[in-house]
Formats: C-alpha cells, sequence, structure tokens
C-alpha cells in the first residue's frame, strides 16, 4: 500500500513518517508530486480543515492520503490561535513571526495562567470513498520565550511541567508518545491496521 501525506512541511512528513513505519507501508508527501495545487484551508474546525486537505489529495494523487490539522488553543487568548495557529501572525507557516505573536499577547501573564493544548485531527481517505478519522491533544503551558532546537511551530514554547522540557527539548521518540499528533496517529494506525486485516 502506498499512502501520499498531505503537506509540503519537512518536519511534519518527518514526524509522520516515523510514526507510520511499524504499518510498513510505502509513505510519500506532497513533495513528490508537486502538480498538486494548495488546498485552502478554510474549515471552521481543525477535522473540517484535515478532511478537506485528505480527499484533495487523494483525488489529485489516486492514492490513499493522510491529513493532519493541527494547531495551539491557548485558554486566556479564548482558544486563540486555533484553527489559525499557522497563520497567527498574519504570513502562512512563518514559526518566527506566530510565536513572537503569541509572546506579545501573553506578556505580563503568570505562568500558572498560560495554561493550553495542542490539538491535532487526523484523516485518512481513500480512492474508494472510505474515511478515517481520529483526534487528539497534549495539555501544557506556554513559556515566556523559546526553548529548545527540535520540533517546529510553537514547539519551542510549549511546557511539558512532567518533563520539565518543552516539546522542542524533546527527543523525536518521545514526542510521537506523548504530542497531541503522536496520540492523533496512534489512534489512526490502529484503525488502518484493522483495515489492512493486521490486527483481530
Amino acid at each position: 500500500m502506498r499512502l501520499v501525506l498531505a503537506t509540503r512541511n519537512r518536519g511534519k512528513v518527518r514526524e509522520l513518517s516515523a510514526l507510520l513505519v511499524p504499518l510498513g507501508i510505502e509513505v510519500r508527501s506532497l513533495l513528490d508530486y508537486p502538480g498538486v495545487p494548495p488546498v485552502e484551508e478554510d474549515g471552521r474546525t481543525f477535522m473540517e480543515n484535515a478532511i478537506k486537505k485528505a480527499r484533495h489529495t487523494c483525488a489529485a494523487t489516486g492514492e490513499a492520503a493522510l491529513a493532519d490539522d493541527s494547531g495551539l488553543e491557548v485558554d486566556c487568548l479564548g482558544g486563540a490561535p486555533g484553527v489559525h495557529s499557522a497563520r497567527f501572525a498574519g504570513l502562512p507557516g512563518d514559526d518566527e513571526a506566530n510565536n513572537h505573536r503569541l509572546l506579545q499577547l501573553l506578556a505580563g501573564v503568570p505562568l500558572d495562567r498560560r495554561t493550553a493544548r495542542f490539538r491535532c485531527a487526523v484523516a485518512m481517505a481513500f480512492p474508494d470513498g472510505e474515511l478515517l478519522t481520529a483526534e487528539g491533544t497534549c495539555e501544557g503551558l506556554i513559556v515566556d520565550e523559546p526553548r529548545g532546537k527540535e520540533g517546529f511551530g510553537y514547539d519551542p514554547l510549549f511546557y511539558l511541567p512532567e518533563y520539565g522540557k518543552t516539546v522542542a527539548e524533546l527527543d523525536l521518540e518521545t514526542k510521537n508518545r506523548v504530542s497531541h499528533r503522536g496520540r492523533a496517529m496512534a489512534a489512526v494506525c490502529e484503525l488502518l491496521a484493522r483495515k489492512l486485516g493486521r490486527r483481530d
């Protein structure tokens, strides 16, 4: 089986590919399909965006496709940036600008009020129209300056008290085990394994 990841984000490709290794399937991404046009992520929820991207990529490539949509929800900001996480500062994919804006908005807010969560929705679309979906979350706090060089997005600001580290300070194996994306992917991989008849 071949599965196309509906992303050109190299960090996300790396994480998702590692999570799919146990299934032993061939994994590609939109980096391998430069002719596939981008899809407008105009859903009201992470799941709406994930489903739209998965179906778009499946239709464009003729292969099974997996998409995720994820972001950060900060409680004292009313759940922002939410579905606008990737373009919070107005420039899609500019991690540094997004992190800078977040820190500006949280200036003066004590750490114990900076509760937040990463949320991830995963959708897998198949040429026959079947759709598999799953969600995952990871709770934490937003620190007042970036820490760590791993990961991408808001990882350098997202602190996990139980590890005493930001997500950007975790190794990939640990991150994939505890992250919102790792949890959502574990659930959807279980569904895929059943579909492929590899588990009872």
